[in-house]
């Protein structure tokens, strides 16, 4: 059982080092990490691509010039880092001893109150193994960072496997939080989504597959004569075998492996988007992509429109202060995401809003993966058609009202929302709620002469609205939206420049160097290595 355990582990353990997050009392800093992907392309050579996307938010305390992160192998090549802002940025090896790291220096110092994107790029080696467990498969397994003090949001992983695999050969572990397959540069990846890591939640997570998918590579075995590994392992072989008992309970409990639930023929359409992340899909500018979110809010009550010219001035509403949204109105993440650039003037950040479009291009493009675009974007066309139809097809301004009102989000996807409003309602008067803040926002910011003040603190109280002529109905919906996409920003030439291409980094697939024999499984440095016959190589990571 020992045995099976160690070949299994060593077969399929990854580490992932912890990036510092929380209270560092030494330094007097809080931060914090919005975000955690990670994506792994294994290589014909036995070699892995990891490629790290991070989001790093400084509250207080001394600037952070570098983030350390720890590396599963001395054996790693170190290939590029990007910013938010397309700057190059400079790595290092800032190994020690048995600590593998990689050094990323920041461009510039991130200090309090600000948050930094960027993405790095390794290339470990000899991470293969033989999978014990089904007999002619390669194995490799991922643990995502875990911290010590505070818990990790949004942990993404994808592993794209060797060319030549198809999803009917792939099998995961665990199962839990397996979210779907889909294909990268045409090869097969599986992908995770885990909303939380709790502080020291170990989460492995692993790909199983035909070894014959690399036919060139042999994994590393294990030395069967007696050298200093085997001296040192008798040494210590009361401490080991305390830490194999461990390892064999969790992997008893982690080991088995199952097929995925979805295979490739079954994927199509890509249903289940919403209406803001479809704006994406159809090719709106990425204003008016933050517009479509910024009417999302309106509609949940949770922002005000205080001032228009000669850019946004929002006020966040007290049910939505903490920036989560309430059990009635709960937020989405790109709405999270836009509250969290507005600033406490009000005023909108454009690097914090070019990070909202991008997180949300990044999520529909993960969603999108083993779907057929082209049926998705026609899918969601026809959408729009439908939602036009509840509308005109109400039989009162009242039922054709609240259609609109309901409908409105996926209604503002038609470049033709103008003159389709006004034809919809040509011969009949638009009935109002109190409580439309996107209606009364237009209203009250471009209507030459409004008759009619919202009560923007106890709109259930206010009085019943007036009924509005059609017409201008129209024409106030249509100018307000084509104003707010044109006043979102103050700087649209900023704006645009932070928002970056998708560009995937990939390391070189040389090895710097050939001098560890297996991976171990950290917490924190405490090391939970299955590899008794070597030291085991535990990697730090932190910011300086």
């Amino acid at each position: 059982m020992v045995r099976k355990a160690f070949l299994l582990t060593a077969v399929l353990a990854l580490t992932v080092t912890s990036l510092s997050i929380g209270l560092v009392s030494a330094q007097n800093r809080v931060y914090s990490f919005d975000h955690e992907w990670a994506q792994i392309f294994i290589n014909q050579d036995g070699t892995i691509d990891l490629t790290y996307n991070v989001t790093l938010t400084l509250a207080s305390g001394d600037a952070i010039n570098y983030v350390r992160l720890g590396q599963p192998k001395a054996d790693f090549t170190r290939g590029e880092a990007v910013d938010q802002y397309g700057h190059q940025l400079e790595t290092s090896d800032s190994s020690s001893g048995n600590n593998y790291q990689v050094q990323v220096n920041l461009y510039q110092p991130l200090t309090a109150g600000n948050t930094i994107w960027f993405t790095v790029t390794t290339n470990v080696a000899g991470m293969i193994y033989n999978d014990t467990q089904n007999p002619g498969n390669y194995g490799m397994q991922f643990a995502p960072q875990w911290m010590q003090e505070v818990p990790v949001h949004d942990v993404r992983v994808q592993i794209v496997l060797p060319p030549s695999v198809t999803i009917n050969e792939v099998k995961t572990l665990p199962d839990k939080f397996w979210n779907s397959t889909s294909t990268v540069e045409g090869r097969t990846a599986v992908f995770w989504q885990i909303p939380v890591l709790q502080p020291n939640e170990q989460y492995l997570l692993g790909a199983s597959f035909p070894a014959s998918s690399m036919p060139n590579y042999n994994p590393t075995q294990s030395s069967s004569g007696i050298g200093l590994d085997t001296i040192l392992a008798l040494i210590v072989l009361p401490i080991i075998a305390i830490i194999v008992i461990v390892v064999v309970v969790q992997v008893a409990r982690k080991s088995k492996y199952s097929s995925p639930k979805v295979s490739m023929e079954t994927l199509g359409i890509r249903r289940g988007l919403t209406a803001v992340e479809a704006s994406y899909l159809l090719d709106l500018k990425p204003t008016q992509i933050v517009t479509e979110i910024l009417y999302s809010l309106l509609q949940k009550r949770a922002v005000w429109v205080e001032s228009a010219n000669p850019a946004l001035k929002l006020r966040i509403l007290p049910a939505f202060k903490n920036k989560k949204g309430t059990d009635e109105n709960p937020l989405r993440y790109y709405e999270i995401d836009f509250l969290q650039a507005v600033k406490d003037d009000g005023t909108l950040d454009e690097e914090k809003l070019a990070h909202t479009v991008m997180f949300l291009r990044d999520t529909v493009e993960q969603k999108l993966r083993g779907h057929s675009r082209r049926d998705t974007v026609d899918y969601y066309r026809k959408i729009v058609t439908k939602a036009w139809s509840q509308v005109e097809q109400a039989g009162t301004a009242d039922l054709a009202s609240k259609a609109y009102d309901e409908q409105l989000l996926w209604l503002l996807l038609d470049p033709n929302t103008r003159s389709r409003t006004e034809t919809t309602f040509h011969d009949r008067p638009f009935q109002p709620s109190s409580l439309w803040f996107w209606y009364w926002y237009g209203y009250t910011r471009y209507n030459p002469h409004p008759t009619y003040t919202p009560n923007v603190d106890a709109p259930s109280k206010a009085a019943t609205p007036p009924q509005i002529p059609g017409a201008q109905f129209a024409d106030n919906i249509a100018t307000a939206v084509e104003k707010t996409s044109s006043n979102i920003v103050t700087d649209i030439e900023k704006f645009a420049n932070a928002i970056l291409p998708m560009q995937p980094q990939k390391a070189s697939h040389t090895p710097a160097r050939r001098d560890a024999e297996c991976v171990c499984a950290c917490a924190a440095c405490a090391c939970a290595c299955a590899c008794v016959s070597c030291a085991c190589a535990c990697a730090g990571g932190g910011v300086g």
